[in-house]
């Protein structure tokens, strides 16, 4: 596999950090091993779409491989971990920003069984009770466009997006902020980030008896959201602070992309392992996105490249190699997860984690949510891995009941209910 550049071990050392921990955790709301469910999850999304015919394995079920020189190829040291799937289709949503805001949703208002909320915020509600972080969003230059449903994939509700942030130094003093500088710093940091939580409830409050009921139920959500940070402001990881990450240039310069996006890795990977929280997203950039692949020689942005036809072999080999790097990336982060212990049980972390690689959108060149590919690794119990589900065409929302119900949610329908109902049998 291609390295990326001056890569930081940040979770050297982790894993005996997590050996020395007590297995003692906050679990209410967790799921305990004897449920079969699963105890966390991890959403791992690039954007710009794919090119079919250089994307999927050959053959079906269990007997499948991966083709040489095929944007999956890099998925072979995993192949009997992940579950490929093809067939896919979005419900009523088409182009870039209609696949951004369906990925994980399927639409759907404050009305439907999931509210408008998508399967991270969903899940992070019924696991994320009593953890420092009830879900942890993190980008990898998501925001230079501000937040819109062109760079956001995580809702609380319809239109009220969870920011993922974007600089890995902001992500490690926020995990480990309160270990750095001793007791007594740590409870001053405590209370200051208590008072500004403080203020803003009560401005929240004050605002919430002036405007009109629909306003006043997406203002409950930010309530709701400041009262669990709260009470994650009361717990403290066990685990030692690693090294802290370290690059090169700004977090929206073009070279750091792959140096934050491997921090960004790490630090995911180690809050899970830390028990800091159940839920995590990783959004590599956003739709549309015009990231340069100059580390792999590359010239063109990424989604430019995403529209080459292919007639133009030279220009489909750029972008394929562009996607093959982010399969590296995947890999990367399932074998991490599989090489720590689960702190809560036997088996690896990656046993007792759902790990879902979504994007927007099937062939980028079409611009259409058609045969979407999404990639499931991790939690055998919940699903069984190691091959490759041609589905025909279905809508996603049987995938993402299926992953719901894999926490134990018991939904039958996800979003918009014109999708149908029931989840993805095969995968069970």
């Amino acid at each position: 596999m291609t390295r990326t550049p001056s890569r930081r071990h940040f979770l050297a050392g982790l894993g005996a950090t997590v050996l020395a921990a007590p297995h003692t955790r906050l679990l209410t709301g967790t799921a305990q091993a004897s449920d079969g469910l699963a105890r966390r999850l991890l959403i791992f999304t690039t954007p710009n779409g794919t090119v079919p015919s250089r994307l999927w394995p050959t053959g079906s079920g269990a007997a499948f491989s991966f083709g040489a020189g095929s944007i999956l190829e890099p998925l072979t040291p995993i192949q009997d971990k992940v579950t490929v799937l093809r067939g896919l289709d979005f419900y009523n949503a088409t182009n870039h920003e209609g696949g951004m805001s369906s990925m994980l949703t399927n639409g759907g208002g404050l009305g439907s069984s999931t509210g408008g909320m998508s399967l991270d915020q969903l899940v992070a509600a019924q696991i994320g009770a009593g953890m420092r972080f009830p879900s942890l969003e993190l980008g990898v230059q998501t925001s230079a466009w501000g937040g819109n449903t062109q760079t956001r994939i995580s809702y609380l509700g319809p239109g009220t997006y969870m920011t993922p942030d974007d600089n890995p130094v902001n992500v490690y003093q926020r995990m480990f902020g309160d270990l750095l500088g001793g007791p007594e710093e740590a409870a001053k940091l405590r209370a200051r980030r208590g008072s500004v939580l403080d203020v803003a409830r009560d401005e929240l409050l004050d605002l919430r008896g002036r405007i009109g009921v629909q306003e006043r139920i997406k203002l409950d959500t930010h309530l709701a959201a400041i009262a669990a940070m709260e009470q994650g402001l009361n717990t403290t990881t066990t685990c030692e602070p690693g090294v802290a990450p370290q690059f090169a240039g700004g977090v929206y310069e073009n070279a750091s992309f792959p140096l934050i996006g491997q921090a960004q890795m790490d630090l995911a990977v180690t809050a899970l392992a830390c028990g800091m929280t159940n839920v995590v997203s990783l959004q590599w950039a956003h739709t549309v996105s015009p990231v340069v692949f100059s580390w792999l020689g590359q010239s063109e942005g990424h989604h430019s490249l995403s529209h080459i036809g292919d007639s133009d072999q030279s220009g489909v080999d750029r972008f394929v190699a562009a996607e093959r790097w982010f399969a590296e990336r995947f890999t990367e982060l399932v074998l991490a997860l599989d090489a720590l212990p689960d702190p809560e049980g036997d088996g690896t972390l990656l046993d007792s984690t759902v790990v879902l690689w979504a994007q927007e959108m099937g062939d980028g060149r079409a611009h259409v949510c058609e045969d979407v590919p999404f990639i499931l690794a991790g939690a055998p119990s919940c699903f069984t891995p190691g091959r490759y589900l041609e589905l025909g065409s279905r809508n996603h929302a049987g995938l993402l009941v299926s992953v719901a119900n894999a926490f134990g949610l018991g939904l039958e329908t996800f979003g918009d209910p014109g999708a149908g109902s029931g989840g993805i049998e095969e995968l069970a």
